[in-house]
């Protein structure tokens, strides 16, 4: 039996490698992917949410443009993930809606994850995907990317749409059942790993040496990946992805290695906030923002009566009440200048006030930290 309990991790973030999903012929593995389906449409039934990053679609387009991937230049393979793109969505839609789920591909690159403002964008729109109950298919955007297109960069991006979306796991399916203490392929007595509390450099040496893993990463690309998002409070898994129905073979105890994390997704992102030194502006709030922000809500543009320093969407910005005592602080969802004047309005009047529809809230509740003043 694992260590890894499935039902105590509500959102998910499953990561697919292309030697999993795409067969020698560069076709997609149609009843492997059926079975994965069949999986995720029995986690959401109870109460799980699902996010998938699936590779594949460089595999796809270079059998379709009869690209050798060896010796292909990177327009050649950018090329490729254009014509793959197409294909590797279409065939998860199609057997996402035998159980009447539907699907969204959405594109990322490093920088939309790790730029705050474009952060926030994304985030927002997989979050309305989840809302709607859709399950977004998230690729790298291999089209535009501007480097060479490198081995593991799905492991290292499922790790941060794990942070973005703060899951409360990251599954990594490979072809092999976890970590080992060394190459199990060449040495019979390598013995699995079970656990992980720590991601020390013995272990990041282990997984450099394990070489078994022959989608575009290896293991040191998930170990990699594991330490972004168990950082993220985010535990991480890497299990077997060669079998049938993976994830229920995960969920009735199947072998794996799970990397344990400390703390939950939103106590590392609040430990993360109340640490950072560059804070670009401030929020005076009314006693009334002050009580709804103690009772965990969300910072509306009603409860603002002053906006001062100079910041854009996603900068940090202290939270202070009407004596100029600092209460916590947050990312702010609109620039200083919109704050300024959508200071004190209600939400219905945003557009008027912007000329735009935008958001109901000045800071949402999952991105502020409240200071203790005891």
């Amino acid at each position: 039996m694992s260590g890894f309990n499935l039902s105590d991790h509500r959102r998910l973030v499953v990561k697919v490698g292309s030697s999993l999903l795409i067969g020698d012929d560069g076709e997609v593995r149609r009843g492997w992917l059926e079975g994965l389906a069949e999986n995720i449409a029995t986690l959401r039934e109870h109460s799980h949410e699902v996010l998938v990053v699936s590779s594949g679609s460089i595999a796809i387009g270079s059998t379709r443009l009869g690209i050798n991937k060896k010796r292909a230049r990177l327009e050649e393979l950018q090329a490729a993930a254009a014509a793959g793109q197409v294909q590797l969505v279409h065939a998860w839609q199609e057997s996402l809606a035998q159980h009447r789920i539907a699907a969204a591909q959405v594109l990322l690159t490093p920088g939309d994850t790790e730029n705050r403002r474009r952060f926030l964008n994304a985030r927002g729109t997989l979050e309305k995907l989840l809302d709607h109950g859709v399950v977004p298919i998230i690729n790298e955007n291999d089209t535009v990317a501007t480097d060479e297109i490198r081995y593991g960069d799905n492991d290292r991006l499922a790790a941060r749409v794990a942070q973005l979306v703060m899951a409360d796991a990251l599954i990594l399916l490979s072809d092999v059942d976890g970590l080992y203490t060394s190459d199990p392929g060449s040495d019979a007595g390598a013995e699995h790993i079970a656990e992980v509390r720590k991601i020390t450099d013995e272990i990041q040496a282990m997984a450099g040496e394990t070489q078994s893993d022959i989608g575009s990463g290896g293991m040191a690309t998930k170990v990699q990946a594991a330490r972004i998002a168990t950082h993220a409070g985010c535990s991480t898994v890497i299990a077997s992805g060669v079998i049938e129905r993976p994830l229920e073979a995960l969920a009735a105890g199947g072998t794996c290695t799970v990397f344990r994390a400390e703390g939950s997704p939103a106590a590392a992102r609040k430990q993360w906030l109340a640490g950072v030194l560059e804070v670009r502006g401030e929020l005076r709030l009314d006693d009334g923002a002050v009580v709804a922000l103690n009772d965990g809500k969300s910072l509306l543009p009603v409860g603002v009566v002053e906006v001062t320093g100079n910041f854009r969407r996603g900068d940090v910005v202290n939270l202070v009440n009407n004596h100029g005592t600092e209460l916590g602080r947050g990312l702010a969802e609109y620039s200083s200048e919109e704050a300024t004047s959508l200071a004190g309005c209600q939400s219905e009047q945003i557009e008027a006030r912007l000329g735009y529809r935008g958001r109901s809230v000045m800071v949402h509740r999952d991105d502020l930290v409240m200071f203790d003043h005891d």
